[in-house]
């Protein structure tokens, strides 16, 4: 069956062939085709078109129609006031972003931001410009955080809810919006309507490893020029994507019908990163991958090579070449295509569970991740070049020339490794004042004395810990009694077997050290480096010593510290809910695994609170548990 239509240039009032009555569009029948979803069925389509001029009755639109446009409305309605027109010093419009806190923080894309410089200005559908700054940025994911002052101070922003990118689904409908070409000069957002045409697809990077689309969604909603960096949403108006890649004809100007967008569940994963000002890294696993052989079965994953030198996380958790890769951070992998998406999702020194199967045994283990972009040695100089000119990185950056507020422009400092060091300053000292509140130690004398039980495999017994020195003496000492007796002064036994004592530990007496270090001192207490490390997951083992069901049920996401004193590297995860410190590793042996202790059993000691359980391990084993029994604060 064919739609009658008007032959091509005939007169108005002409038939067909048929000799069926002449039928033309009303204004009302076009607004109801508006209405309807691009895959109406075909009799919904002659229904409407097929009207006679006159002498009709009104056709009844189908209420699952109108519900459909009500609550495509409505979200469109809802989200428009805080999609970001992304602009530079002066209004001129690069590109398109979405307010995604009250207190003006944004997510747009690294090559939209990539121009502008650490100040750019931001136009909302209020129809104003607000003065705003660079946060954090992922180079490689192609996602930034920028941050707009207020007109008022204090006066909160629009912004819009996260949603939950891995419950998209193949024909779900989306919304797109952003300022294409820069059409909008009051800022009101351009609004496309289509649907979800692919999602967990893989774009491989624009060159040297950048903007590399991982795990990203597929729309055939409409992006163009200036829709980069702009909000995907669901019908429910929650953020799915961030818009970044399409795909046009050769002039670069007309979309093509194919456009992807970074899924939200990966830029949560780096958003800890992003608020603290990180230039963040992708990971990757320190391993190749690959199909097993051409006669294997394509869902084969293997290990092909592991790096070992310098060793990899991956090498020291004993993967080996020819292992069946089966899952990747609670995902199973069965593609090459696959493996690249979920290994793409995550920052590096993340710790994440890997399966793998060995003569039809499975094992799963935790593996820190490595980086994805080359380190400062693996870019150094080739023998014989001139060394390249290096700047302080304590010094500011001079900020761009061509305006912006002095607002802004104290609050970018630029340090190597950060996007913007004044935002690591910010979350870091957040998570301080956190923990402070549950105790603040900084007057408390610096001799301790812990005491208590221990459990040791199938040893058990008291066991005593000195520690002396404190923050203000030049000659701390540690001293620890478990089955035997055992010191070490940190700033003077540089010999790595006495700093990763007792065996098996990884260094618990250096641990002690720097634990009642962070307690006393501080930031004071950290000459070396004292800054936030963005997000991370934590996996403290049941306390009861059982094996949990697998590690991914283990997880706890915390807020990182990292430290650095003398040749010691540490790392400090807080619960994210009241700061908390739930565990700390401490770093003594280059390229080998850190001591691990986990803290539990909080309970008031002096009017602060202290761990009462305290579970040391190392490498994939458990050192011992210490149960404590008394703390003497300033003993004697």
């Amino acid at each position: 069956m064919s739609l009658p239509v008007r032959p091509p240039g005939g007169p108005p009032g002409a038939s067909d062939t048929t000799g069926t009555p002449p039928m033309t569009f009303t204004r009302t029948t076009a607004r109801l085709l508006a209405a309807l979803p691009a895959v109406a069925g075909l009799a919904a389509l002659t229904a409407l078109a097929c009207v006679p001029a006159a002498g009709a009755a009104p056709v009844e639109v189908e209420k699952t129609v109108l519900n459909a446009q009500a609550e495509r409305i409505s979200a469109i309605k809802k989200v428009h006031p805080a999609v970001v027109a992304v602009c530079m010093q002066g209004g001129q419009g690069v590109g398109s972003g979405v307010v995604i806190s009250p207190d003006g923080y944004a997510l747009t894309n690294f090559h939209v931001v990539q121009p502008t410089g650490p100040r750019m200005q931001a136009g909302l559908a209020d129809g104003n410009l607000y003065d705003a700054v660079v946060c954090g940025i992922d180079k490689v994911g192609d996602v930034a955080l920028i941050k707009l002052l207020p007109k008022e101070k204090g006066k909160p922003f629009p912004f819009v809810a996260l949603g939950d990118s891995d419950k998209v689904r193949i024909g779900d409908w989306s919304l797109a919006m952003g300022n294409p070409f820069s059409l909008a000069m009051d800022f009101t957002p351009t609004v496309t309507y289509g649907i979800i045409s692919g999602v967990n697809r893989y774009q491989p990077p624009e060159g040297k490893g950048l903007l590399e689309y991982t795990d990203c969604i597929q729309i055939e909603t409409s992006i163009n020029p200036g829709n980069s960096g702009g909000p995907l949403f669901n019908m429910k108006g929650e953020l799915i994507g961030i818009n970044g890649r399409g795909s046009f004809e050769k002039r670069g100007r007309v979309n093509s019908g194919v456009g992807y967008a970074i899924s939200i569940n990966q830029i949560k994963n780096f958003l800890g990163h992003l608020y603290a000002g990180i230039d963040t890294d992708h990971a990757t696993l320190g391993a190749t991958v690959g199909t097993a052989s051409e006669d294997a079965p394509l869902s084969q994953m293997v290990i092909r090579q592991v790096l070992s030198d310098p060793p990899s996380d991956a090498f020291r958790r004993k993967l080996e070449e020819g292992d069946q890769l089966l899952s990747f951070a609670g995902r199973p992998v069965t593609s090459t295509n696959q493996y690249k998406n979920i290994l793409g999702i995550y920052p590096k020194d993340w710790r994440v569970p890997v399966t793998v199967r060995r003569n039809n045994e499975r094992r799963e283990v935790l593996v820190r991740l490595m980086g994805n972009q080359a380190t400062e040695k693996e870019t150094q100089p080739q023998p014989g070049a001139p060394p390249a000119p290096r700047p302080d990185p304590k010094t500011p950056v001079p900020a761009p020339k061509g305006g912006g507020s002095p607002e802004t422009a104290k609050m970018y400092v630029a340090r190597k490794g950060y996007s913007n060091w004044y935002f690591n300053e910010l979350e870091r000292d957040k998570v301080v004042a956190g923990f402070k509140k549950h105790g603040d130690f900084a007057a408390t004398p610096g001799n301790w004395l812990v005491e208590g039980k221990y459990v040791m495999g199938e040893r058990k017994g008291d066991f005593r810990i000195d520690l002396k020195g404190g923050k203000d003496q030049a000659d701390p000492l540690v001293k620890i009694k478990l089955n035997i007796e055992q010191q070490l002064a940190p700033l003077k036994d540089n010999e790595v077997r006495l700093a990763v004592e007792p065996i098996g530990s990884g260094g618990l007496m250096m641990a002690l050290y720097h634990y009642q270090r962070m307690l006393l001192a501080g930031q004071a207490g950290f000459e070396g480096g004292f800054a936030h490390g963005g997000n991370e997951p934590f996996y403290p083992y049941p306390a009861g010593g059982s094996a949990p069901k697998s590690l991914a049920s283990l997880r706890v996401d915390c807020a990182v510290l990292k430290t650095k004193h003398g040749a010691t590297e540490c790392k400090w995860y807080f619960s994210l809910a009241d700061h908390t410190l739930l565990g700390f590793e401490t770093f003594v042996e280059k390229d080998a695994d850190p001591c691990e202790v986990y803290l539990s059993d909080y309970r008031p000691v002096d009017g602060k609170k202290l761990p009462h359980r305290v579970e040391v391990r190392h490498g994939d084993k458990r050192f011992g548990v210490l149960t404590v029994e008394k703390y003497t604060l300033g003993a004697k």
